[in-house]
């Protein structure tokens, strides 16, 4: 499939718009609660949700998932109203910033527990080896995530059973507060699926193309029989671990030299030189305009009824 380099730009101004958008809808106390913003990772959803297959493949994010969804075809307005507790929510406003699903556009489910959404789509994998689908099952998740037993255990069966999901680390350095470099012996994290007997790659994680292709390729490899594939994507966030992470931990001058290479600037710098600014400046204009039109239309939606919260809960006793 052929990459859309300029519709690649806009749907990262659309992720950066919205995220920021919950960002000044949070500090004003419209949505409550734990809130993880993806700002300067964009690439990798934009990129990662190009090269799937929409019809039947999945995914499934860590709780750093907003820009997931709308890169996987939800509305601006879905997430908002959701992370506004709005019966319009994508969830009816029951999921919220950190649980929010949209299965309408393939995506199964945040996870607030880290590393949790591994050994769940291994298990969605597992289940198109049966159904017929030749569905793949994308986990995404931190770096911080590749210390947890659940994504160890789920990557070993995954490779014992050559299940086609793809275990894509979205590496922005830190694991929550404390730099990856000092988690582990080895930061180059790809390399872990040497340990399993499978294939993994580093990839540059702000570049929205390179992205395409490698999960692409993994999608290929995968969907051809010959099991997981581990990405590691170098990005890094140009905000706190949540809202209200005041960065202590991070040297100064760091953020500032990340806001030169985020996806969004680099894309510009390219695509200026070949289209004009004024073009650009145009689809930045449409894209706030989008967002901010979203905004109210969810502040101005009921909120959920806390009447019928139990509806579309099952429990198994």
């Amino acid at each position: 499939m052929v990459f859309d380099d300029l519709g690649a730009f806009e749907q990262m101004l659309r992720i950066r718009a919205l995220e920021e958008e919950i960002l000044r809808l949070r500090m004003n106390g419209d949505v409550v609660g734990s809130v993880h913003l993806c700002i300067g990772q964009e690439a990798i959803y934009v990129g990662g949700a190009a090269a799937l297959d929409l019809s039947r493949d999945a995914v499934f994010p860590t709780y750093r998932g907003h820009g997931w969804a709308l890169a996987l075809g939800a509305s601006p307005h879905s997430v908002l109203a959701e992370l506004l507790g709005r019966q319009t929510g994508c969830n009816a406003g029951r999921g919220g910033s950190a649980y929010f699903s949209t299965p309408d556009h393939n995506m199964f489910g945040e996870n607030s527990i880290v590393g949790a959404g591994a050994p769940i789509a291994a298990g969605a994998a597992l289940a198109a080896t049966f159904d017929g689908s030749n569905r793949v099952a994308l986990a995404s998740f931190g770096d911080g995530a590749l210390n947890q037993g659940a994504v160890h255990e789920a990557m070993n069966f995954a490779v014992i059973r050559r299940l086609p999901v793809i275990f894509l680390v979205e590496n922005n350095h830190y694991s929550e507060m404390t730099p990856i470099r000092d988690m582990v012996k080895n930061d180059v994290l790809y390399k872990r699926a040497g340990i399993y007997g499978f294939t993994g790659t580093r990839i540059d994680g702000n570049d929205p193309a390179e992205v395409h292709k490698s999960v692409a390729r993994a999608a290929h490899h995968a969907r051809s029989g010959r099991g997981p594939v581990l990405i590691e994507a170098m990005t890094q966030r140009l905000v706190g671990h949540y809202i209200g992470d005041a960065q202590h931990y991070r040297p100064d001058g760091e953020i500032d030299a990340a806001r030169l290479d985020d996806p969004i600037a680099r894309s510009e710098r390219r695509l200026a030189g070949l289209l004009g600014q004024a073009r650009l400046d145009e689809i930045r204009s449409k894209v706030e305009e989008e967002i901010s039109a979203a905004s109210s239309q969810a502040l101005a939606d009921p909120l959920a009824d806390p009447t019928d919260v139990l509806e579309h809960l099952y429990a198994e006793l």
